[in-house]
């Protein structure tokens, strides 16, 4: 965008510690370089920008350390910076952190004032995981980009999107060009077709009300594993339920204990972490909090 409009000085990203946005090479860029899984990378990948994550939690007020690291990030490079880039709310797999929503409002109010485009990844929270449709709308914050995946089919069919602003659309082609870039399949009749279907699934079914169920029942049916020692944390927003261990966890022999408990839970690092399908039934959620308490109990 910044090229096509003449100011191909602005070519850096920023963003802040804790994110995961994927596994190629530009995304990796954005990756949390410390905490991330591209170490092995580092001395290839394009060098970025990275501010403190927000400590305040949703429902918290935010701190005044909180913003005042994406402020000075910009305020001195913003000539360079192109876009900041942000999981909105929910970090994933960086550290599956949740933030104040009211952080976003500040980065937009500070990318309106540097001249920075706003690019948010709900590739994980897109279509309701975290209540509303977007997880962006907690702070009613438009983005000059959205990225979009994973529930967009379903998972049935591979299939992401990217959405931008009239002016980010238009300007990407203001030198004549447009946007050549692309996978093999893209907008494939059939992925297209799964995703049509599966948003109208989502449309049909009263989607609001499973996730605040999923909700209520993951901060009950967790909250008592706060208590336990070898655990640092428990956190749940919207329908996605987070177990911190104080050390990380052997994730061969936890997976053991699920599977012998008959249900499939993917932890890593100090994570044991729970994001299931809206269709679930309560019983079944009941047999997957409780599996993870057999977990937590295998390790000591």
């Amino acid at each position: 965008y910044w090229r096509a409009v003449g100011r191909p000085e602005k070519h850096r990203l920023a963003t802040i510690r804790g994110g995961y946005h994927g596994d190629t090479f530009g995304a990796m860029g954005v990756c949390d370089p410390v905490t991330g899984m591209h170490e092995r990378f580092r001395h290839v990948l394009p060098q970025h920008l990275f501010a403190a994550r927000p400590l305040a939690r949703p429902g918290e007020a935010l701190h005044p350390d909180d913003v005042a690291g994406m402020a000075q990030l910009l305020g001195a490079h913003h000539q360079e910076v192109a876009a900041v880039v942000l999981e909105p709310v929910v970090q994933g797999a960086g550290g599956m952190w949740f933030y104040a929503p009211e952080y976003l409002n500040h980065v937009k109010a500070l990318c309106d004032r540097y001249d920075v485009l706003l690019v948010f990844d709900e590739i994980a929270t897109g279509f309701g995981r975290t209540g509303p449709l977007f997880a962006c709308e907690h702070a009613d914050v438009e983005p000059d980009i959205l990225c979009l995946g994973k529930a967009l089919t379903g998972g049935y069919m591979s299939l992401a999107a990217t959405l931008t602003t009239s002016r980010v659309a238009h300007g990407i082609s203001q030198d004549g060009g447009v946007l050549m870039h692309g996978p093999t399949f893209m907008a494939n009749p059939l992925a297209c077709a799964v995703a049509k279907r599966s948003i109208d699934l989502l449309f049909e079914n009263d989607w609001p009300s499973h996730v605040s169920a999923i909700e209520s029942q993951l901060a009950s049916g967790l909250a008592p594993y706060a208590a336990l020692p070898n655990v640092r944390d428990v956190r749940v927003f919207g329908a996605i339920g987070v177990v911190q261990t104080r050390d990380p966890v052997d994730v061969a022999a936890m997976q053991r204990v699920f599977v012998e408990a008959g249900v499939w839970i993917r932890p890593f690092n100090d994570l044991i972490y729970l994001m299931p399908p809206y269709v679930i039934s309560p019983n079944d959620l009941e047999r997957v909090t409780k599996a993870v308490g057999l977990g937590l109990d295998a390790i000591g």
